[in-house]
């Protein structure tokens, strides 16, 4: 019996897909103050950059920020150009942290990916920033 499934494979973009032109700053009104920003989304999703198989994610990005904020919608359209990005879960949460800290330079970031199962295998990935 043949395996119909050997050759099958998913269109996979390069990290030149990912939009870091879309991301925008505003102002931030209060920057003496110590203030915890959370963005959490369960839509997170790029690609295995090997079969093409959709890697899922809840996604938390946790930050004090400084002089600037990441505009929400900016962050939904930046977030969503991974989706058929070929990355690794551990290289994608690394990414959306250098990324994020390069336009907002916050006192200090972190961004948790946690993974959905694949394989029998769930993954977290914690990356932290820290002026």
């Amino acid at each position: 019996m043949s395996d119909k499934y050997q050759q099958r494979r998913f269109d996979i973009y390069g990290y030149e897909k990912i939009d870091t032109e879309v991301l925008e700053a505003i102002p931030y009104e209060y920057p003496e103050k110590n203030t915890v920003v959370e963005y959490i989304t369960e839509e997170f999703s790029s690609v295995c950059p090997w079969t093409g198989l959709p890697d899922t994610a809840k996604l938390t990005i946790r930050y004090i920020p400084h002089q600037k904020l990441v505009e929400l919608k900016s962050l939904k359209y930046y977030l969503t150009s991974y989706r058929n990005v070929g990355i690794l879960q551990e290289h994608a949460v690394n990414r959306i942290l250098d990324d994020l800290v390069k336009l907002l330079e916050p006192k200090f970031m972190e961004v948790i990916g946690e993974f959905h199962e694949r394989g029998g295998i769930s993954t977290k990935v914690v990356a932290r920033y820290e002026k």
